[in-house]
């Protein structure tokens, strides 16, 4: 049995549209990585030389500073794509926030699967697209929303995003939407330019108004899905 077999993100990755043939050549050039809390996949700058999927976990994509800040620029989840095919460096490093399954291919061999496939260059297409569309959200997010809606949009992209097969620490029953945050309240409040303390008052905020509940300090369930739409505008 091969991993693509056995691989709980196969039908929403990438490699969806590839039959059991081309699945087994796909598999012959990659393998299975293990990632824990800080350790990095990829460095920013770096020349690419592998792509991957993620599987289960969530990593954040960042970039340095002259003088050395961390900025996050981005956070993939499972089904994920990340790297640069086709050549290129890498314009920011990727490092796991949780523990983390990937599935890597050198970025030469995997340039030249996908050239042989076609299947696979359209959904790396779609993907690239998608990333377009949510940068373009993200741009408008930083930009004209106010704190409080910046702090709802982060919660219901996170949320929804987790509301997947095999998603990360999340759980979904009969009672409200429950999500442990990968992020600390700084690693929020850097990544939506805000102040620490901003953040942690918009979390009380939204306690207080009973749209959600903060049962620890990265735990958040959401009591009212609908106002806290409402508070993303």
């Amino acid at each position: 049995m091969s991993n693509c077999d056995v691989c709980v993100v196969r039908n929403r990755a990438i490699c969806a549209g590839l039959d059991g043939k081309e699945l087994e050549a796909l598999n012959a050039i990659g393998r299975t990585r293990h990632l824990t809390p800080g350790e990095s996949l990829f460095w920013e700058g770096e020349d690419s030389i592998l792509v991957a999927n993620v599987i289960d976990g969530v990593l954040k994509l960042s970039s340095n500073t002259e003088d050395g800040r961390e900025q996050i620029v981005g956070v993939v989840y499972p089904s994920d794509f990340i790297g640069r095919p086709f050549g290129g460096t890498s314009s920011h490093g990727v490092t796991a926030l949780t523990d983390a399954q990937v599935c890597v291919f050198g970025r030469r061999d995997f340039d030249a699967f996908a050239a042989e496939h076609p299947k696979l260059e359209h959904k790396l297409l779609e993907r690239t697209l998608g990333e377009l569309d949510r940068t373009r959200r993200w741009m408008l997010l930083l930009g004209r929303k106010s704190a409080s809606e910046k702090i709802a949009s982060f919660l219901l992209e996170i949320i929804d995003r987790l509301n997947e097969p095999k998603g990360c620490e999340f759980r979904f029953d009969d009672g409200p939407e429950t999500v442990e945050l990968p992020f600390s309240r700084q690693q929020i409040a850097d990544i939506l330019g805000l102040t620490i303390e901003t953040v942690s008052r918009q979390f009380t905020r939204l306690k207080s108004a009973g749209i959600i509940d903060l049962p620890s300090r990265r735990e958040v369930r959401v009591l009212d899905r609908a106002g806290l739409e409402a508070e993303a505008g």
